[in-house]
């Protein structure tokens, strides 16, 4: 079978799960990062890797900052969708010899401005050629204490389902210039901790049903209150993915509290209460869209 015919989520469903886990391994595989048990009393330690590739994630013909920037962030947000904070960074490369030397130049002053906007130390690499495309990894540590640490599959039937900000649009090109929510991150595991959290890379079609994959309900939204971009239609919002907004559910009592001390906390970034965990999903047409690096259209 190829993996066009299995998609990302069965691939590395069946590449993971025969893997090994220590003592130490708090989480592996399945959520935003990997999480890992330190000296007693410490917080977490949070692993993430994430790659981006040229004519995938970016064209060469873009600014190089803007992909150095959207390098690390991509990193950045799954770290602070888990309630973290971003630390240390290795960034390997692997360009074509014919690459002018501006162009990495470019791409380092956009990497350290989001660095020093996310308090992250780049501390290390590898660098190596190859006949093309452009590919860029990041791997990220991130810290988190025990009691902030917030996962994909915690969320329970009667949840309220939220986003932040907007959706859609993202190829007119706020895939290069979005600012990772860990900020907001932080502030919802500390004062409300959502019973689950992810970011939202793939777009809400793909998201969502993982989020409530791994919670066990199914859910229900209306697609007319999925918050949208200027000039965005439903369909855009829901299914085009590289939003880099957080999706996250929160018991419903709690909801009007979490509103009312967002609009203080956040008072320019929209938050959206868009539908509701259920014990299974409703029968209907799926949520239509998202990203798959293995399916072919």
């Amino acid at each position: 079978m190829k993996i066009s015919e299995l998609g990302e989520d069965r691939l590395i469903a069946q590449l993971t799960a025969s893997l090994g886990r220590s003592k130490d391994v708090v989480l592996g595989p399945g959520d935003d990062c990997a999480v890992i048990r330190m000296t007693k009393g410490e917080p977490y330690l949070l692993l993430k890797t994430d790659s981006v590739v040229e004519d995938v994630h970016f064209l060469r013909s873009q600014s190089p900052a803007k992909v150095g920037w959207k390098a690390l962030c991509r990193a950045i947000s799954d770290i602070g969708a888990m309630g973290g904070h971003p630390r240390f960074a290795l960034i390997s490369l692997a360009s074509p010899p014919e690459i002018e030397m501006a162009y990495w130049t470019q791409f380092y002053r956009g990497l350290r401005r989001a660095a020093r906007r996310f308090d992250v130390q780049i501390v290390g690499g590898e660098t190596t050629r190859t006949r093309g495309p452009i590919v860029i990894t990041v791997s990220l540590t991130g810290t988190v204490d025990k009691k902030h640490l917030v996962k994909r599959d915690g969320g329970k039937p009667g949840d309220a389902i939220f986003v932040t900000g907007r959706l859609g649009g993202s190829l007119g090109g706020r895939h290069l210039t979005f600012t990772p929510r860990v900020k907001e991150g932080i502030w919802l595991a500390r004062h409300f901790r959502p019973t689950a959290m992810m970011d939202l890379s793939d777009g809400l079609a793909k998201d969502l049903p993982r989020l409530a994959a791994r919670s066990g309900p199914g859910f229900a939204i209306d697609p007319t209150k999925v918050p949208r971009n200027r000039g965005c239609s439903i369909e855009q919002a829901i299914g085009d993915g590289e939003d880099y907004e957080l999706l996250f559910t929160l018991s419903a009592k709690e909801s009007a509290a979490l509103e009312r001390q967002w609009r203080k906390a956040f008072p320019r970034l929209r938050l959206t209460r868009i539908g509701t965990l259920q014990r299974k999903s409703r029968k209907g047409t799926p949520l239509a869209g998202g990203f798959d690096h293995f399916r072919i259209d």
